[in-house]
């Protein structure tokens, strides 16, 4: 994916909420019911209980707090924050309750990174309540708790937060898995891009439509994100005809892991993209990063319904593509190719589909598309 993802919690978000705080929302019943929705989410994340555990000196908070989930579950989401007062090594250790305290995301990748900017961000298993510890450098968590330690020594600081009432994220249903959808902004494809709630919805064959929407320099665009990671598989979209995008339009379909910034966020790609250029090809496999040119493979994707999968195995990508069902007895094969260097290993990765706008180009989106993708499928 060309450029990096942001926060999952947005400014514009946080406006909607303080507007219907005051009594200022206006807009469609539609518009009012997602404003309804960030109120109810975001009062649970903001209002809910971020517990700082220290009086002076470092803190830490919470800014994102998932679902509370009483029982033990795969399901994962995003949880993030920010610090103050932290030094240069110290890092961020996050714990989900269920019983006892669980390491997060996985026992062998227990470490978030503070950014720059003093924010952190993580994928975690959804718990009843959630705690984030500010750690030095030589810290080493266990991975279960029965009791959160206290400041001191190696550990700066701690809060906790109950999990919020309702998701963060409005969700939606899409063959057979539940998948969250994305409100705040990136800068996906080298531009800030925008994402509207009202962009992604099935319809009542169950296909999953993702718009773009909005008037040149005001695009809003869509993404999808599945709730549960698989590892190891086989992973396949059955999407109907992209042919006639514009060439500034982008469709992905990837895998993308918060806590896998050294695997290059563990992102495996198909795109759908001329990246702004018409003569381009339009299609592209790509394990990250994208600028090693052995990791990139390009082809022409024909018009028509076409089935775009990769089988990820230990040190094996393998992509291919297939006009209509990849079922069929005998599938016409558009396009295979085979990555062994660079492929990662499995860790808390979750499959996303995003539909937004590459921005650095001479040649701007001139007009609003929609994409449709027929279904998603995991095989072991």
């Amino acid at each position: 994916m060309r450029g990096q993802c942001m926060s999952d919690t947005s400014a514009a978000s946080r406006k909607s909420f303080n507007n219907l705080l005051s009594g200022r929302a206006r807009g469609s019943p539609r518009a009012l019911l997602r404003q309804t929705f960030l109120l109810a989410a975001l009062s649970a994340a903001l209002l809910g209980g971020c517990r700082p555990r220290t009086g002076g000196g470092p803190a830490v908070e919470f800014t994102r707090v998932p679902k509370a989930e009483a029982s033990r579950t795969d399901k994962l989401d995003v949880i993030q924050g920010s610090v103050s007062g932290a030094k240069p090594g110290q890092q961020i250790v996050l714990y989900a309750r269920m019983g006892a305290w669980w390491l997060q995301p996985l026992p062998n990748a227990p470490y978030t990174k503070i950014q720059p900017d003093s924010n952190w961000v993580n994928s975690t298993h959804l718990g009843t309540e959630y705690a984030a510890l500010l750690v030095e450098p030589g810290y080493r968590p266990r991975a279960t708790l029965d009791e959160l330690p206290s400041p001191g020594g190696e550990v700066v600081a701690v809060a906790t937060a109950k999990g919020a009432a309702a998701a963060p994220s409005p969700m939606l249903e899409f063959s057979g898995y539940e998948w969250r959808i994305r409100t705040a902004p990136s800068s996906r494809g080298d531009t800030p891009n925008l994402y509207d709630p009202a962009n992604a919805w099935t319809d009542a064959d169950g296909a999953l439509h993702l718009r773009i929407a909005g008037q040149p320099g005001k695009w809003t665009c869509a993404e999808v994100a599945l709730t549960r990671s698989f590892g190891y598989g086989t992973y396949s979209f059955v999407v109907r005809d992209t042919s006639n995008l514009e060439p500034a339009a982008v469709l992905a379909m990837f895998t993308w892991d918060y806590s896998g910034a050294e695997e290059n966020n563990r992102e495996m790609d198909v795109e759908i993209s001329r990246w702004a250029d018409p003569a381009s090809k339009n299609t592209q496999y790509v394990v990250q990063p994208f600028y090693v040119p052995a990791n990139v493979a390009r082809f022409d994707s024909p018009a028509g319904v076409l089935t775009h999968s990769f089988r990820w195995e230990p040190g094996r990508l393998s992509f291919r593509t297939v006009r209509a069902n990849a079922n069929a007895p005998r599938p016409e094969v558009v396009s295979e190719h085979v990555f062994t260097s660079g492929v990662p290993v499995p860790g808390v990765e979750t499959v996303r589909m995003a539909f937004y706008v590459y921005g650095k180009t001479g040649q701007p989106l001139q007009n609003g598309a929609e994409v449709v993708v027929e279904k998603f499928e995991y095989l072991p």
